[in-house]
């Protein structure tokens, strides 16, 4: 099976490589989480309703603690603009977490019914238009032209991956090529917007704002495989969502791509039937399973993941040694350590 312990017999807590990272951004965080309840208010009773189902459900806030984390880096702090690029953030995660739902027809996210489930998909849609036309007020209030466009721009390139995986969907054919422009465009993008507007507000040179959006854009494509990895080998407690979703759903992730290019006809034909075809039958699941094993895919995206995770790495070695670097490093081995 190689060189990955089983994914639910963890040897240390991840979560303990975010807490400094967390400690720091305490008090920024606070008033980012209250800018967030106030956006979240209207009129229309719902909408808060829906909005807050998700945005309350206990999520990590990884991608607004990184805008306010890179703007401390580069000696911005905790300012009003740093605060509201932030939120920005999350609404904009919060708003494609609620559209996926929908395409993907998921019944969970973050270990809660989904809001579609409970509200409808036409409110789950609607909300999350709501949500992206308060993240891009907010952007405006904000008033930095460079940031408005890294973030607009990151909006595109998501719905264009969001295109792409629709396109990917249930072809068995892809390749670990075109699975990637996906994952950059529909998970890491954000990362990489979020990190590089702070300190686009900082007013530093391209060269540190290049180096964040690296370590951003890196440490999302690796977040994303080791996630892919997980829904075949985590708990449905450390995921918020069902084990094996992604199999079910017909989703072709780095470990089906892997599985597929190393094995037998007759192996290629079980994810033919189960992922192109939606043929599922009892035990399918299993037969997955020892099939990733067999061919070390789970392993090796999980090797991917350490590359990439190295790449973010390196790309904040430009940066003076201090408690906020020290940090953001940790972030990388919280994002790997969740495979363990």
């Amino acid at each position: 099976m190689g060189v990955v312990v089983p994914f639910d017999e963890a040897r240390s807590d991840p979560e303990a490589s975010l807490n400094d990272l967390v400690a720091l951004m305490a008090k920024g965080m606070e008033r980012v989480n209250a800018t967030i309840l106030s956006r979240t208010g209207s009129d229309v009773a719902m909408i808060p309703e829906v909005a807050n189902h998700l945005i309350a459900s206990g999520g990590k806030r990884l991608r607004p603690i990184l805008t306010l984390a890179t703007a401390d880096l580069c000696g911005y702090g905790h300012g009003e603009g740093a605060v509201k690029l932030a939120a920005s953030v999350e609404f904009m995660h919060t708003a494609t977490l609620l559209h996926d739902d929908v395409v993907d027809e998921s019944d969970m996210r973050r270990g809660r019914v989904a809001a579609r489930i409970k509200w409808g998909n036409e409110a789950s849609v609607l909300v999350g238009d709501f949500l992206l036309g308060q993240a891009f007020r907010m952007m405006v209030e904000v008033g930095s032209l460079r940031a408005l466009d890294i973030l607009s721009a990151a909006a595109t390139v998501i719905a264009e991956g969001e295109v792409m995986q629709l396109t990917a969907a249930k072809n068995t054919e892809t390749s670990e090529d075109e699975y990637l422009a996906v994952i950059r465009a529909k998970t890491a993008e954000l990362f990489a917007a979020a990190c590089e507007v702070g300190p686009v507000l900082a007013d530093r040179p391209r060269a540190e704002q290049a180096a964040c959006r690296s370590y951003g854009m890196n440490l999302g494509i690796a977040f994303q495989l080791v996630d892919d990895a997980l829904d075949y080998g985590g708990t449905s407690a450390s995921l918020g969502k069902n084990v094996g979703d992604d199999f079910r759903e017909g989703k072709i992730t780095l470990p089906v791509v892997l599985a597929f290019r190393r094995g037998s006809d007759e192996e290629r034909a079980f994810w033919r039937r189960t992922l192109e075809q939606g043929a599922l039958a009892e035990g399918d699941l299993d037969t997955a399973l020892a099939i990733l094993h067999r061919h070390r895919a789970l392993d090796d995206t999980i090797e991917r993941a350490r590359h990439y995770g190295a790449m973010a790495r390196d790309a904040l070695a430009l940066f003076p040694n201090g408690p906020m670097k020290a940090a953001l490093l940790q972030v990388v081995d919280f994002c790997i350590a969740r495979a363990h």
